[in-house]
């Protein structure tokens, strides 16, 4: 069971951690166990002894080896193969998990062969207790010890060294000098593998910190002058360490099109933090505003204070809670709620549905603005989601907006805003209101992304009891995700960003600027 969950971290950056991919983690872990136990099952009655399963335990410590080592590698060679979505994490799993856990299936018939129990249901069955008991604990260990405290190649090498040590066990007390040399030589393999595998480098750049948190991976990433929050291996955040408040990712900018579009802001709510760019930036920009925010990953709190310039003040509160339970245990009242706990591949389905609407609509006030950052297309098949979110806030608030950040209908972001006026603004009057406004970037451009209502017929309303995100997101599975990111030191009205798959190496990527000097006593008003 260890080995399962470790699986599904190390699968989940490739291929995500949607419920396609944990039914092939878990059917491949079956089939596996199943044949193991029919193979040892065979041969148990001539061949069963504990030199035999010793060995089965040093081969699975070799392989596990192998895949600190090239574990990766092995990963991003089978994403190409031409497979429906749903089944594209199969390869992977077959190859990188099968083979230990088809090798594991042999301990239990070879143990209730070898066991001291007379009768040979009451052997199976004690061996079966124990194999149970074995998993529970592995489990829980994993979940709750493991994975908090240490990283992916750490965790397997801990998996590796025990498989070495009870292979001696089962050696004992006749090591004897070839049993001794075979143990000494996997285990030395497995240090190998480990000192090999935390180099600290990748593709994407310098790894400047890491850590396996309870809800996800999670690594910071320096490449230049940029530094990058990953998330399970997407990018979530960047921050410029030269201008730390200037909006790499362009989609931030989005984040001030709600002032647009109501009166006085005084208290906003982010629902999820990352590098915590949005936040950071209203307040710096907006003396008279007060954040919270709903991060429900502690680690990536710490993590955003120690490497991305986060400072909690009186006008900047972190709440390490979901954002659901958050707006339903607060009696606070918003003027803008903003949603940017979204992923490709991974959507709290909690946060998507017409009751968490409503749960957000009572949370603001009476002319509040709910934005929802979407990954998705605008339009064609991969647009499922985009599709079934707009139609799901139509539920629930008069007037909902949508504005691709990239074009065409490739998978981007997707900024969707919803309010609770029921005149629906135009292009033409967000740009009067732009040039009328000073909400310290200018939104031109932005708001010339603006498009029609899309068409809602064929995908659902998401509902607690009914919302199926998987297989709206499935669509987008192997499709390439385009973040926009714009040019330092140029001015705001002169920027055009430059669309780059969001698994490009961040020195391919042009970034943007709209002046990070703080203005002097910038506050949001209506005009």
């Amino acid at each position: 069971m260890g080995l399962e969950i470790l699986a599904g971290r190390m699968i989940a950056p490739q291929f995500g951690s949607s419920i396609y991919t944990w039914g092939s983690i878990i059917g491949v872990f079956l089939a596996a166990l199943s044949y193991g136990y029919h193979r040892g099952g065979k041969q148990a009655a001539a061949r069963a002894t504990n030199e035999r399963m010793a060995r089965a335990f040093l081969l699975t410590a070799a392989y596990v080896a192998g895949l600190v080592v090239a574990g990766d590698l092995l990963l991003r060679s089978t994403a190409g193969f031409p497979l429906p979505s749903r089944f594209a994490s199969l390869p992977a799993v077959a190859l990188l998990f099968g083979p230990p856990t088809y090798l594991l299936g042999f301990v239990s018939p070879y143990a209730a062969e070898l066991s001291t129990k007379r009768d040979l249901g009451e052997a199976s069955g004690h061996v079966y207790a124990l194999g149970t008991v074995g998993s529970i604990v592995g489990a829980f260990a994993t979940t709750y010890a493991l994975i908090p405290a240490f990283g992916i190649d750490q965790i397997a090498f801990v998996f590796g060294a025990l498989s070495v040590a009870t292979a001696v066990g089962l050696y004992l007390p006749d090591v004897g000098r070839d049993r001794a040399a075979a143990s000494g030589a996997v285990a030395a393999v497995l240090v190998v593998a480990l000192a090999g595998g935390a180099a600290g480098i990748t593709v994407e750049g310098r790894v400047v910190h890491e850590s396996q948190t309870p809800y996800q991976e999670l690594r910071v990433v320096d490449s230049v002058d940029t530094r990058t929050l990953y998330l399970d291996g997407q990018r979530h955040s960047a921050m410029d360490l030269e201008e730390p408040y200037r909006h790499v990712f362009d989609y931030t900018r989005y984040f001030h099109l709600p002032l647009l579009m109501t009166g006085d802001v005084d208290r906003v709510l982010f629902v999820g933090g990352g590098g915590f760019t949005g936040p950071k930036r209203f307040v710096r920009d907006y003396p008279n505003v007060t954040v919270d925010v709903a991060e429900i990953d502690p680690e990536v709190v710490s993590t955003a204070k120690e490497y991305f310039s986060l400072e909690e003040s009186d006008r900047l509160n972190v709440y390490t809670e979901g954002g659901r339970q958050f707006l339903r245990e607060t009696n606070r009242t918003y003027d803008l709620v903003v949603l940017d706990a979204y992923r490709k591949d991974k959507v709290p389905f909690q946060l998507t549905t017409v009751e968490f609407m409503r749960l957000a609509s009572d949370r603001l006030d009476d002319d509040g603005v709910l934005f929802a950052n979407l990954i998705s297309a605008p339009t064609g098949p991969a647009s499922e989601f985009y599709r079934a979110e707009y139609r799901t806030m139509r539920r629930v608030f008069p007037q909902v907006y949508g504005f691709p950040t990239a074009g065409g209908g490739i998978v981007q972001n997707v900024e969707v805003v919803a309010t609770k006026n029921a005149t629906r603004l135009t292009e033409a009057e967000l740009l009067a209101r732009n040039d009328r406004r000073d909400v310290g970037v200018n939104l031109s451009r932005e708001i010339r992304s603006y498009r029609s209502p899309p068409p809602t017929d064929g995908v659902p309303v998401l509902r607690d009891d009914h919302a199926p995100v998987d297989s709206l997101l499935d669509p987008m599975v192997g499709q390439r995700y385009v973040i926009q990111e714009t040019e330092p030191n140029a001015t705001a009205d002169a920027t055009t960003p430059a669309s780059v798959a969001a698994t490009g190496p961040p020195t391919q990527v042009a970034r943007e600027s709209d002046g990070s000097a703080p203005p002097s006593a910038r506050a949001v008003r209506s005009g």
